[in-house]
This record gives structure tokens, sequence and C-alpha cells, in this order.
């Protein structure tokens, strides 16, 4: 299936493989929601498939417009410094598509608020 326009979350990755079953969790609620959209994961490192494989597969079924999501709750090292190169490099692989990082999940309003709503869900459990 095509997909113009596509979705790579992308995380730190882990030696365990269970440690990306919340992305996967993600990636397919994700899908169900947009069929729309080309969905993939992709990790730094320990996992497969690493952002230059999960991009170069949306490249090949036609996407030309490919949003990166950093399944990370804040902006580190990682996504200051190593996800932008890695972004930059794949730009210049596919200079026909537009290829943009995001705000990590976790600085992102909607998610600020589910991750507050739940600690309070938590603290109130109990009462009532």
């Amino acid at each position: 299936m095509t997909h113009d326009r596509a979705v790579v979350l992308f995380g730190h990755g882990a030696r365990d493989p269970a440690w990306a079953q919340p992305m996967e969790r993600v990636r397919d609620t994700l899908r169900a929601l947009a069929p729309e959209l080309g969905v993939e994961l992709a990790f730094l490192e320990f996992l497969a498939p690493t952002l230059d494989e999960a991009i170069d597969a949306l490249v090949a079924h036609g996407a030309r417009r490919i949003v990166i999501v950093p399944m990370f709750i804040a902006r580190g090292g990682h996504l200051k410094n190593d996800l932008p190169k890695l972004v930059a490099a794949a730009c210049e692989r596919h200079p026909g598509c537009e290829i943009v990082q995001v705000l990590a999940v976790g600085e992102a309003e909607p998610v600020v608020a589910a991750m507050a709503s739940y600690a309070r869900q938590c603290a109130m459990e109990g009462d009532g």
C-alpha cells in the first residue's frame, strides 16, 4: 500500500525486545486511527529497524512527507545531536521528500496533560 504521508515513531532502543512493546501498541493504535498514514517504528540502537531503514522503506512505498516523532519524555543529547544528523542524512538521500523532526512526545501538551491525569488517577484510587 502506498502512503503519501508517514510517521516514524523513533525510540532509543534496548537490548530486551520487550522494551519496544509500548511503542508497538502506539504504532498499532495509530495505524488503526489513521489508515491513510504509513507508520513505522525506528530505533537508535539495539533494535531494528534503524531510522535509515524505516525512512527508506516509507519512501519506497511512496511517502513524500515523513514526520519523525521522538518517543522520548524530553529532548536530551540524542534528540539534540544524534537525531538531527540522521534526519539531515535522510533528507540528502531523499531530496524529493520532506522529512521533519517534531517535539519529543513527552514535551507535547496533550501528552503532558495525559501524564498528569494518569498521576492524579493513581493518587486518587481508593477514594470514593
